[in-house]
């Protein structure tokens, strides 16, 4: 999910897919070497490996008790789709591994043992290291030339079911370890979504890993169809298609016909890639990648939505990770594209603890001297924007604004409780108010940012591929009906919240997926950070997780309405525990409870 800030790095727009040539070859990577047996993604079977990378001898896994786991651009994303799929019954076991897997659960054989053969030329393909800069407007790959880092793309094939088809690429970017001797391994990071870039986070959480960060090479991997992967852009005039359904029943129907244009778009301009963007796709380039890079455990650090997809990538691969940490995590049996409903108490509590942090700035910020005023006025302002257009802005960076997208404003910056992205709220809030009171007002840099990352077409590209994982993911309702008798139920007591969470969104016009939602049937030793007031992925969805998967262990931070913790919110106790498992590889002997700061 998204803090309800533009990503911290801009998307790399490309509005052309690279196409394959005849047998199989990538106009963005060239020629893959054809192979023989056909398989299906995880269903995998031994076989011999051929000119393999040297794999690095890995520290063996701490024996463990039988009674012993944000950016910006991960929030609104995830917010912009999330959504409900059937339920599994109850916590995993300790499943026997597949076949395919047994030899990395005990620790033997190299990088690709178990690796189906149409798959081998993917996992021993020799990564092209080179700058990350593309131009002396990337302010990311500037970050990461200083740091150090190189970045790569990864081939990977369009459908798994096809290996010998067409293939895409997948970026990657990679901080290498400075100690060879103590070296533990490559830590993958996933900073959520989903459709968040995390090609640029390799800085910020070798920062974040502070003394052992020379231990680790610290791997950033833009998911497919995602920021410098292969691209998917339907052509959107938004960033994202999460807004309100309105004051009244004529607003909601706009609503209908705007998602539905929304998914008409994708479908026109992407429909040959949508039935390939499932999270379960993602966790087998995750597995190609492990393979590429020489590990026979890979090691990884997943935030908000990308909790979900290391959850898949151990159901999935079962002993090929190493240590994982779930940061800010989604319970996997409610994940889909009509999970926003579940997050409503959360965001109303998250709401209320701001409204009374900008009432006691009234003097700065002119919304109330009260949460109570603070609240009028809001209302007030969504009930003169259904009325007339709010214009904020001026030139080509006006944006207008009505009674569904207020309310989306509001939610956006409800992902931290910091001082910061508090008064950033406020400012924004404030600049919609006195325009709607009819004054001529100069948004800021930062609202200027927000408005144009979720109003415009400039950020159509993350929009896009975030609609394209979440309706591959699982299904809702196609019944408009569905959601105007919950938007009404909802909105005497959430008049703000109920009509925004409960509206339709472009997955009920959309194919259905491809693939069934993945199950947690085997148990997992990993741990997972929460925030007791998460408003994005709540705890109640961490705890849920946690009871699924009895070995894993809970670090909770009591008191923050805070989503993403660890590199993001500076908790020394929840920090220094994640440092303590990734350093030693042994999970806390109990879960662990932190006080905020």
């Amino acid at each position: 999910m998204t803090a309800g800030r533009p990503p911290g790095g801009p998307a790399v727009p490309c509005r052309g897919v690279p196409r394959p040539g005849p047998g199989g070859t990538d106009r963005r990577t060239g020629p893959v070497r054809a192979a023989s047996d056909v398989t299906r993604g995880d269903t995998l079977t031994a076989g011999p490996r051929t000119s393999a990378p040297s794999a690095r001898p890995r520290p063996a896994r701490p024996a463990r008790s039988s009674t012993a786991r944000r950016t910006a651009a991960a929030g609104l994303a995830l917010a912009a789709a999330l959504g409900t799929v059937a339920a599994a019954t109850g916590p995993a076991q300790a499943a026997p591994a597949d076949p395919a897997s047994a030899a990395e659960a005990f620790g033997g054989g190299p990088a690709t043992a178990g690796v189906p053969r149409d798959l081998l030329r993917f996992h021993q393909q020799r990564l092209d290291w080179r700058s990350c800069v593309q131009g002396p407007a990337d302010q990311v790959g500037a970050e990461l030339e200083k740091a150090g880092a190189a970045c790569a793309d990864v081939t990977v094939p369009l459908d798994y079911r096809d290996p010998r088809g067409r293939t895409i690429t997948v970026a990657v970017s990679r901080i290498r370890a400075t100690s060879a001797r103590d070296r533990i391994g490559s830590l993958l990071l996933n900073d959520g979504g989903p459709g968040g870039a995390t090609l640029g986070a390799p800085p910020r959480v070798r920062d974040a890993l502070k003394g052992n960060a020379g231990r680790w090479d610290i791997i950033g991997m833009d998911p497919r169809f995602v920021g410098r992967s292969t691209p998917v852009d339907c052509g959107w005039p938004v960033g994202t298609s999460l807004s309100s359904a309105g004051t009244n029943r004529a607003g909601f129907e706009r609503q209908i016909a705007h998602h539905k244009d929304l998914a008409a778009k994708c479908r026109a301009n992407a429909g040959d890639l949508l039935p390939h963007a499932g999270t379960r796709n993602t966790a087998r380039d995750m597995d190609v990648v492990r393979g590429a890079l020489g590990e026979r455990r890979i090691s990884y650090l997943g935030v908000s939505y990308g909790t979900y997809l290391g959850t898949v990538y151990t159901q999935m691969f079962p002993g090929r990770y190493d240590r994982m940490v779930l940061d800010g995590a989604l319970d996997p049996r409610t994940y889909g594209p009509a999970l926003l409903p579940s997050m409503l108490p959360e965001n109303e509590a998250a709401y209320a603890a701001w409204a009374a942090w900008v009432a006691r700035r009234h003097d700065t910020y002119g919304l109330g001297r009260t949460a109570e005023e603070v609240t009028a006025g809001i209302l007030r302002t969504v009930g003169t924007a259904a009325e007339r257009p709010l214009v904020v802005g001026s030139g080509d960076l006006a944006v207008e604004l009505d009674d569904t997208r207020v309310p989306l404003l509001l939610f956006m910056g409800l992902a931290g409780d910091s001082d910061e992205e508090r008064a950033a709220l406020a400012d924004q809030m404030s600049t919609v108010a006195r325009v709607a009171a009819g004054e001529q007002v100069t948004p800021s840099e930062g609202t200027t940012a927000v408005l144009r990352f979720a109003f415009s077409g400039d950020a159509s590209p993350v929009g896009s591929s975030n609609q394209a994982i979440m309706c591959a993911d699982g299904t809702t309702s196609r019944d408009p009906e569905d959601y105007w008798r919950r938007v009404e139920r909802s909105r005497a007591g959430h008049p703000l919240f109920g009509p925004l969470l409960n509206n339709i969104n472009p997955c009920a016009f959309w194919d259905a997926p491809r693939e069934a939602r993945t199950e947690v049937r085997r148990d997992a030793d990993v741990m997972i950070v929460a925030a007791t007031g998460d408003p994005r992925t709540t705890y109640r969805d961490s705890t849920a997780l946690h009871r699924l998967l009895p070995s894993s262990r809970l670090v909770t931070l009591k008191g923050a309405n805070q989503h993403a913790l660890f590199g993001f919110y500076g908790n020394a106790c929840v920090d220094d525990a994640v440092n303590r498992y990734l350093a030693g590889g042994r999970l806390p002997a109990s879960d662990l409870t932190c006080a905020k700061r």
